[in-house]
């Protein structure tokens, strides 16, 4: 393997270098420089220390987004600790679940989180400490008791003279294997995995970061936050690169709304933006299409001398809305909608589409903006190999498999479904059915476990018929399930719209037969929907703003 810089000693040089920039900052809140999060560091490891945590004890972090979760995470790391992220939009009894078999002696929470969970189900925690402010919830050592109450005594005597920059020394990992944290996956059915990423996996991805943006991106550039940290395409992109790379990093603490997040692009104006295909969808379709719609720039859109003219000024005015000041967007974490993509294409905008894995912390592969290729989602990414299951990969698809230094280590505590995922030449069986081209870029199909079987043996891939029910009138969201061996569209239909419209539940079941019939017009035989059933409930998401399908199917 390539030699691997510590991952830790990356984090100190970026502190030591950027000191005075601004590194951290709470939408509409609080910022912190990189020399304040040093000292909020210091004070961590000092509380760690004299708390009784050792090196390669687990410290959860649950919460949402923010600089003080940041530098919560930062802080376990560089003491040698193990972080365990665990996203906060979990239930309480996942939360406890997840702290037991991590086997965390400290837990950090957030505001909403701190009411949720119940310490007394969580029987082995030494103590649990308030992000906002790093106090004390519980304590269940006097050791760390007398630590936290006097921290700043503590810090005063080790740096009687003030912390600089000469401070900054960090645990370096003895080994790129070494076990830096685990993750665990949304868990969509029973108990979610717990993924071991060691330090080369996080050093892969961070490194994968600076040879494609290192050079396209300022330092001290403004980035934003919108995907949760403690997921790891977040965590990887859209945190931990920035750091290090000297940029600052906004956090947007609320749950981010389309509206909230079109005003954060105004106001940050972020160098890159990473997001899931909803976030992007949802502002190109309630922002920019309804002004498509009208006769005049339809008709100078068809005109050949005119349209060139046109469609620069609508990327002109959708990059505005990304805050105009924008490398490229990448998106990732699950398919983009064909509409929405081929009009982003169709207008140049600099957009790319990656694929990943939390086995992978998480990227397998990439392409930039200039060279993606529409549909696919880039090439295998620096550091990793990519290979299709099937003995024709350019046209029968087949599993995507992986293979590199980003790959985890295994699941924690779960030998029998590390040896089921990752196999004895070190390929990680994605679960994703895909393709791939003579120049090496990868088509995903879909999740081997959602593809349906035909009546007569074909393969059908919901996604892709989902995708174009998806662009249809009146269409929220839509997922395809069997029935009785017949095909049937559950959608829960754009709410809005149908109250804007003022249309009556008859008007909005005879649009969705339209849709039924002209979706049928255009998919293979065995992919024609039998039925449309409307749900009158948004489907139930994964963190990640994936349905969870298993809920629907019959």
């Amino acid at each position: 393997m390539e030699s691997i810089l510590s991952f830790n000693s990356l984090v100190e040089q970026s502190i030591i270098k950027n000191w005075d920039l601004d590194a951290l900052t709470d939408y509409k809140g609080i910022t912190l420089q990189y020399k304040d999060v040093a000292r909020k560091i210091e004070k961590l490891h000092i509380l760690f220390e004299n708390g009784g945590v050792a090196k390669g004890d687990r410290i959860a972090i649950c919460g949402r987004n923010s600089a003080c979760w940041a530098v919560a995470f930062l802080a376990t790391l560089t003491y040698g600790a193990i972080a365990v992220p665990v996203l906060h939009e979990f239930t309480a009894d996942q939360i406890h679940n997840i702290v037991n078999h991590s086997e965390a002696k400290l837990l950090f929470v957030g505001d909403v989180v701190a009411t949720q969970i119940d310490p007394t189900k969580m029987p082995d925690l030494e103590g649990i400490v308030y992000i906002p402010d790093y106090s004390l919830v519980v304590s269940r050592t006097d050791k760390l008791t007398y630590a936290r109450e006097h921290l700043n005594e503590l810090f005063g005597k080790r740096y009687p003279k003030a912390f600089r920059q000469q401070h900054v020394s960090y645990y370096k990992e003895q080994s790129p294997e070494e076990l830096a944290l685990i993750n665990y996956t949304s868990g969509t059915t029973g108990f979610s995995k717990g993924v071991m990423l060691p330090y080369r996996a996080l050093w892969g991805n961070l490194d994968f970061a600076r040879v494609v943006l290192g050079d396209k991106i300022p330092k001290g550039a403004n980035t934003i936050s919108i995907l949760p940290m403690a997921h790891m395409y977040g965590m990887a992109f859209e945190f931990l690169f920035e750091f290090v790379h000297g940029c600052h990093v906004f956090y947007l603490t609320r749950v981010p709304s389309p509206a909230i997040i079109a005003q954060a692009f105004k106001d940050v104006k972020p160098a890159i933006i990473i997001a899931v295909p909803l976030v992007i969808e949802k502002i190109i379709r309630k922002r920019v299409f309804p002004k498509l719609q009208n006769n005049k720039i339809r008709l100078l859109l068809k005109m050949p001398g005119i349209s060139k003219k046109v469609r620069h000024k609508i990327r002109e005015q959708v990059y505005q809305a990304f805050g105009g000041n924008l490398y490229e967007i990448i998106i990732g974490g699950a398919a983009l909608n064909q509409e929405v993509e081929s009009f982003l294409k169709d207008i140049d905008f600099p957009f790319t589409v990656g694929y990943g894995a939390t086995e992978c912390a998480p990227i397998i592969s990439y392409s930039d903006y200039h060279d993606f290729v529409p549909t696919s989602c880039g090439r295998a990414v620096v550091h990793m190999e990519v290979k299709i299951d099937s003995d024709d990969p350019q046209n029968v698809p087949g599993e995507i498999l992986a293979r590199g230094t980003n790959v985890m280590l295994g699941y924690y505590k779960n030998e029998e479904a590390t040896k089921a995922t990752i196999d004895s030449e070190g390929w990680y069986h994605t679960g994703d059915l895909g393709l791939m081209d003579s120049a090496g870029n990868i088509y995903i199909k879909g999740r081997s476990k959602n593809m349906l079987l035909g009546a007569n043996g074909q393969n059908i891939y919901p996604e892709e018929i989902e995708d174009k029910l998806n662009s249809m009138a009146f269409v929220n969201e839509s997922i395809v399930i069997q029935s009785n061996g017949k095909l049937v569209g559950l959608v829960y239909p754009d709410y809005d719209e149908v109250h804007n419209m003022g249309l009556s539940n008859e008007d909005l079941e005879n649009i969705m037969e339209q849709n039924r019939q002209s979706l049928n017009a255009v998919v293979p035989a065995y992919c024609k929907l039998a039925s449309i059933r409307i749900t009158e409930e948004e489907f139930e998401k994964t963190p990640k703003k994936s349905i969870k399908r298993y809920l629907y199917q019959e």
